[in-house]
Protein backbone atom coordinates (compact mmCIF):
# COMPACT_ATOMS: atom_id res chain seq x y z
CA UNK A 1 0.00 0.00 0.00
CA UNK A 2 2.80 2.41 0.82
CA UNK A 3 4.45 1.73 -2.52
CA UNK A 4 1.17 2.33 -4.31
CA UNK A 5 0.69 5.65 -2.52
CA UNK A 6 4.27 6.69 -3.32
CA UNK A 7 3.75 5.77 -6.98
CA UNK A 8 0.48 7.72 -7.13
CA UNK A 9 2.14 10.72 -5.51
CA UNK A 10 5.00 10.54 -8.02
CA UNK A 11 2.56 10.41 -10.94
CA UNK A 12 0.56 13.32 -9.52
CA UNK A 13 3.76 15.33 -9.03
CA UNK A 14 4.77 14.64 -12.63
CA UNK A 15 1.38 15.82 -13.91
CA UNK A 16 1.68 19.01 -11.85
CA UNK A 17 5.19 19.64 -13.17
CA UNK A 18 4.11 19.08 -16.78
CA UNK A 19 1.12 21.40 -16.29
CA UNK A 20 3.40 24.15 -15.04
CA UNK A 21 6.07 23.65 -17.72
CA UNK A 22 3.87 23.28 -20.79
CA UNK A 23 0.92 25.56 -20.05
CA UNK A 24 1.71 27.80 -23.03
CA UNK A 25 1.32 24.79 -25.31
CA UNK A 26 -2.02 23.99 -23.71
CA UNK A 27 -3.35 27.51 -24.25
CA UNK A 28 -1.83 28.59 -27.55
CA UNK A 29 -2.48 26.21 -30.45
CA UNK A 30 -1.02 27.94 -33.53
CA UNK A 31 -0.06 24.65 -35.15
CA UNK A 32 -3.69 23.58 -35.38
CA UNK A 33 -3.53 25.15 -38.85
CA UNK A 34 -0.81 27.45 -40.15
CA UNK A 35 -1.74 27.50 -43.86
CA UNK A 36 -4.65 29.49 -45.21
CA UNK A 37 -7.52 27.28 -46.33
CA UNK A 38 -9.40 30.04 -48.18
CA UNK A 39 -9.68 33.82 -48.51
CA UNK A 40 -12.59 36.29 -48.32
CA UNK A 41 -12.73 36.19 -52.11
CA UNK A 42 -14.13 32.66 -51.78
CA UNK A 43 -17.13 34.26 -50.06
CA UNK A 44 -17.41 36.96 -52.72
CA UNK A 45 -15.93 39.62 -50.43
CA UNK A 46 -13.52 42.37 -51.41
CA UNK A 47 -10.44 42.24 -49.24
CA UNK A 48 -6.88 43.41 -48.77
CA UNK A 49 -3.92 41.61 -47.27
CA UNK A 50 -2.30 43.75 -44.58
CA UNK A 51 1.02 43.44 -42.78
CA UNK A 52 1.12 44.95 -39.29
CA UNK A 53 4.32 45.84 -37.46
CA UNK A 54 4.35 45.47 -33.70
CA UNK A 55 6.20 47.62 -31.20
CA UNK A 56 8.79 44.84 -30.87
CA UNK A 57 9.24 44.76 -34.66
CA UNK A 58 7.37 41.60 -35.63
CA UNK A 59 5.35 41.30 -38.84
CA UNK A 60 1.77 40.11 -38.37
CA UNK A 61 -0.55 38.81 -41.04
CA UNK A 62 -3.98 40.46 -41.24
CA UNK A 63 -6.92 40.92 -43.58
CA UNK A 64 -8.93 44.07 -44.14
CA UNK A 65 -12.42 43.38 -45.48
CA UNK A 66 -14.25 46.69 -46.10
CA UNK A 67 -18.04 46.75 -46.12
CA UNK A 68 -19.71 48.46 -49.12
CA UNK A 69 -21.64 50.88 -46.87
CA UNK A 70 -20.13 50.48 -43.41
CA UNK A 71 -21.96 51.42 -40.24
CA UNK A 72 -18.61 50.96 -38.49
CA UNK A 73 -15.56 48.72 -38.37
CA UNK A 74 -14.84 45.67 -36.24
CA UNK A 75 -11.42 44.66 -34.94
CA UNK A 76 -11.56 40.86 -34.73
CA UNK A 77 -9.45 38.78 -32.32
CA UNK A 78 -9.96 35.06 -32.83
CA UNK A 79 -9.59 32.07 -30.51
CA UNK A 80 -6.57 30.02 -29.55
CA UNK A 81 -6.43 27.62 -32.52
CA UNK A 82 -6.18 27.94 -36.28
CA UNK A 83 -5.73 31.15 -38.22
CA UNK A 84 -7.67 33.98 -39.83
CA UNK A 85 -8.72 31.85 -42.80
CA UNK A 86 -10.77 29.65 -40.46
CA UNK A 87 -12.99 32.63 -39.53
CA UNK A 88 -14.62 33.31 -42.90
CA UNK A 89 -18.11 32.42 -41.64
CA UNK A 90 -17.83 35.05 -38.90
CA UNK A 91 -16.40 37.62 -41.29
CA UNK A 92 -19.33 37.08 -43.64
CA UNK A 93 -21.77 37.50 -40.73
CA UNK A 94 -20.22 40.79 -39.68
CA UNK A 95 -20.32 41.98 -43.28
CA UNK A 96 -24.07 41.28 -43.31
CA UNK A 97 -24.30 43.51 -40.25
CA UNK A 98 -22.67 46.32 -42.23
CA UNK A 99 -19.27 46.14 -40.56
CA UNK A 100 -15.86 46.39 -42.17
CA UNK A 101 -13.51 43.88 -40.54
CA UNK A 102 -9.83 43.86 -39.64
CA UNK A 103 -8.85 40.38 -38.47
CA UNK A 104 -5.32 39.52 -37.39
CA UNK A 105 -3.24 36.46 -36.66
CA UNK A 106 -1.37 36.76 -33.37
CA UNK A 107 2.38 36.29 -33.35
CA UNK A 108 3.22 32.68 -34.16
CA UNK A 109 -0.19 32.05 -35.75
CA UNK A 110 -0.77 31.57 -39.46
CA UNK A 111 1.81 33.58 -41.39
CA UNK A 112 2.68 35.92 -38.52
CA UNK A 113 6.18 35.99 -37.06
CA UNK A 114 7.20 35.23 -33.48
CA UNK A 115 5.84 33.07 -30.67
CA UNK A 116 2.59 33.72 -28.79
CA UNK A 117 2.59 35.02 -25.22
CA UNK A 118 0.33 37.11 -23.01
CA UNK A 119 2.58 40.14 -23.37
CA UNK A 120 2.88 39.49 -27.10
CA UNK A 121 -0.84 39.36 -27.84
CA UNK A 122 -1.20 42.73 -26.10
CA UNK A 123 1.36 44.22 -28.48
CA UNK A 124 -0.36 42.55 -31.42
CA UNK A 125 -3.71 44.08 -30.45
CA UNK A 126 -2.19 47.55 -30.17
CA UNK A 127 -0.60 47.23 -33.61
CA UNK A 128 -3.99 46.34 -35.09
CA UNK A 129 -5.68 49.29 -33.39
CA UNK A 130 -3.00 51.66 -34.64
CA UNK A 131 -3.47 50.41 -38.20
CA UNK A 132 -7.18 51.20 -38.04
CA UNK A 133 -6.48 54.65 -36.60
CA UNK A 134 -3.45 55.66 -38.67
CA UNK A 135 -3.68 53.71 -41.94
CA UNK A 136 -7.44 53.30 -42.30
CA UNK A 137 -8.03 56.75 -40.77
CA UNK A 138 -10.92 55.65 -38.57
CA UNK A 139 -12.20 57.56 -35.55
CA UNK A 140 -12.42 55.72 -32.23
CA UNK A 141 -16.23 55.98 -32.20
CA UNK A 142 -16.34 54.01 -35.46
CA UNK A 143 -14.46 50.96 -34.15
CA UNK A 144 -15.92 47.95 -32.33
CA UNK A 145 -13.43 45.70 -30.55
CA UNK A 146 -14.47 42.04 -30.76
CA UNK A 147 -12.90 38.92 -29.32
CA UNK A 148 -13.93 35.28 -29.13
CA UNK A 149 -12.63 32.87 -26.47
CA UNK A 150 -8.92 33.69 -26.05
CA UNK A 151 -9.60 36.67 -28.30
CA UNK A 152 -12.09 37.99 -25.73
CA UNK A 153 -9.20 38.31 -23.27
CA UNK A 154 -7.07 40.07 -25.89
CA UNK A 155 -9.95 42.42 -26.72
CA UNK A 156 -10.62 43.23 -23.07
CA UNK A 157 -6.96 43.99 -22.38
CA UNK A 158 -6.83 46.31 -25.39
CA UNK A 159 -10.00 48.09 -24.29
CA UNK A 160 -8.46 48.80 -20.88
CA UNK A 161 -5.37 50.26 -22.54
CA UNK A 162 -7.55 52.45 -24.73
CA UNK A 163 -9.37 53.72 -21.65
CA UNK A 164 -6.03 54.72 -20.17
CA UNK A 165 -5.21 56.59 -23.40
CA UNK A 166 -8.65 58.23 -23.29
CA UNK A 167 -9.66 56.86 -26.69
CA UNK A 168 -12.25 54.17 -25.91
CA UNK A 169 -13.81 52.29 -28.83
CA UNK A 170 -17.44 52.58 -29.86
CA UNK A 171 -18.17 49.26 -28.20
CA UNK A 172 -16.61 46.01 -26.98
CA UNK A 173 -18.02 42.54 -27.72
CA UNK A 174 -16.69 39.57 -25.75
CA UNK A 175 -17.85 36.19 -27.02
CA UNK A 176 -17.30 33.10 -24.86
CA UNK A 177 -15.07 34.93 -22.37
CA UNK A 178 -13.47 33.39 -19.29
CA UNK A 179 -12.89 35.07 -15.93
CA UNK A 180 -9.12 34.50 -16.05
CA UNK A 181 -6.79 31.69 -17.05
CA UNK A 182 -6.13 30.63 -13.42
CA UNK A 183 -9.86 30.50 -12.61
CA UNK A 184 -10.74 28.64 -15.80
CA UNK A 185 -7.88 26.19 -15.32
CA UNK A 186 -9.06 25.45 -11.79
CA UNK A 187 -12.59 24.84 -13.05
CA UNK A 188 -11.37 22.52 -15.82
CA UNK A 189 -8.78 20.69 -13.69
CA UNK A 190 -10.27 20.57 -10.17
CA UNK A 191 -7.91 17.75 -9.16
CA UNK A 192 -4.87 20.00 -9.68
CA UNK A 193 -3.72 23.20 -7.92
CA UNK A 194 -4.17 24.88 -11.31
CA UNK A 195 -4.96 28.32 -9.91
CA UNK A 196 -1.49 28.48 -8.34
CA UNK A 197 0.33 26.82 -11.23
CA UNK A 198 -0.84 29.30 -13.85
CA UNK A 199 1.82 31.69 -15.15
CA UNK A 200 -0.59 33.13 -17.71
CA UNK A 201 -3.31 35.40 -16.36
CA UNK A 202 -5.55 37.27 -18.86
CA UNK A 203 -7.75 38.63 -16.01
CA UNK A 204 -10.87 39.39 -18.05
CA UNK A 205 -13.14 39.70 -15.00
CA UNK A 206 -10.86 42.44 -13.70
CA UNK A 207 -10.44 44.10 -17.10
CA UNK A 208 -14.16 44.68 -17.60
CA UNK A 209 -14.38 46.70 -14.38
CA UNK A 210 -12.14 49.25 -16.11
CA UNK A 211 -14.07 49.50 -19.39
CA UNK A 212 -16.55 52.33 -19.88
CA UNK A 213 -17.47 51.60 -23.51
CA UNK A 214 -20.76 49.75 -24.11
CA UNK A 215 -20.11 46.05 -23.54
CA UNK A 216 -21.85 43.00 -24.98
CA UNK A 217 -21.08 39.57 -23.53
CA UNK A 218 -22.12 36.66 -25.78
CA UNK A 219 -22.09 33.12 -24.42
CA UNK A 220 -23.77 29.80 -25.15
CA UNK A 221 -25.39 27.76 -22.40
CA UNK A 222 -24.10 24.69 -24.25
CA UNK A 223 -20.44 25.80 -24.34
CA UNK A 224 -18.42 22.67 -23.62
CA UNK A 225 -15.05 24.43 -23.41
CA UNK A 226 -15.69 27.63 -21.45
CA UNK A 227 -18.73 27.16 -19.19
CA UNK A 228 -21.60 29.62 -19.44
CA UNK A 229 -21.01 30.58 -15.80
CA UNK A 230 -17.69 32.14 -16.83
CA UNK A 231 -19.46 34.52 -19.20
CA UNK A 232 -22.08 35.31 -16.56
CA UNK A 233 -19.34 36.23 -14.10
CA UNK A 234 -17.65 38.53 -16.62
CA UNK A 235 -20.99 40.20 -17.36
CA UNK A 236 -21.78 40.64 -13.65
CA UNK A 237 -18.43 42.33 -13.03
CA UNK A 238 -18.74 44.75 -15.97
CA UNK A 239 -19.83 48.37 -15.86
CA UNK A 240 -23.02 49.62 -17.51
CA UNK A 241 -23.96 50.04 -20.26
CA UNK A 242 -23.81 46.29 -20.80
CA UNK A 243 -25.84 43.46 -22.28
CA UNK A 244 -25.73 39.67 -22.05
CA UNK A 245 -26.67 37.76 -25.20
CA UNK A 246 -27.33 34.09 -24.44
CA UNK A 247 -27.16 31.73 -27.39
CA UNK A 248 -27.08 27.95 -27.87
CA UNK A 249 -24.66 25.60 -29.59
CA UNK A 250 -21.09 24.48 -29.07
CA UNK A 251 -18.07 26.60 -28.21
CA UNK A 252 -16.93 26.72 -31.84
CA UNK A 253 -20.35 26.63 -33.49
CA UNK A 254 -22.72 28.70 -31.35
CA UNK A 255 -22.55 31.75 -33.60
CA UNK A 256 -23.74 29.55 -36.49
CA UNK A 257 -26.13 27.32 -34.54
CA UNK A 258 -27.89 30.41 -33.16
CA UNK A 259 -27.24 32.66 -36.14
CA UNK A 260 -30.61 34.46 -36.24
CA UNK A 261 -30.58 35.33 -32.52
CA UNK A 262 -26.84 36.03 -32.64
CA UNK A 263 -27.05 38.56 -35.46
CA UNK A 264 -30.23 40.15 -34.17
CA UNK A 265 -28.68 40.60 -30.72
CA UNK A 266 -25.46 42.14 -32.02
CA UNK A 267 -27.37 44.38 -34.45
CA UNK A 268 -29.59 45.74 -31.69
CA UNK A 269 -26.63 46.29 -29.36
CA UNK A 270 -24.69 48.23 -32.00
CA UNK A 271 -27.67 50.41 -32.86
CA UNK A 272 -28.99 51.06 -29.36
CA UNK A 273 -25.84 51.09 -27.22
CA UNK A 274 -23.00 52.02 -29.61
CA UNK A 275 -24.92 54.42 -31.84
CA UNK A 276 -23.97 52.49 -34.99
CA UNK A 277 -27.18 52.31 -37.00
CA UNK A 278 -27.56 50.00 -39.98
CA UNK A 279 -27.03 51.92 -43.26
CA UNK A 280 -30.23 52.41 -45.25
Amino acid sequence: MVRVLISLAAVYGLVVALMWAFQERLLYLPHAGREHVATPADRGLAWEEVTLTTQDDLALDAWWIPAPEPRGSLLFFHGNAGNISHRLESIAQFQRLGLSVLIIDYRGYGRSEGRPSEEGTALDARAAWQWLRDDAGLATDEIVVFGRSLGAAVAAELAVGLEEQQEPPAAVILESPFRSVPELAQRLYPFLPARWLARIDYPVESYVTQISAPLLVVHSRDDEVIPYAEGEAVYAAANAPKRLLTISGGHNTGFVDSEADYLEGIDAFLAEEAGLSTPR
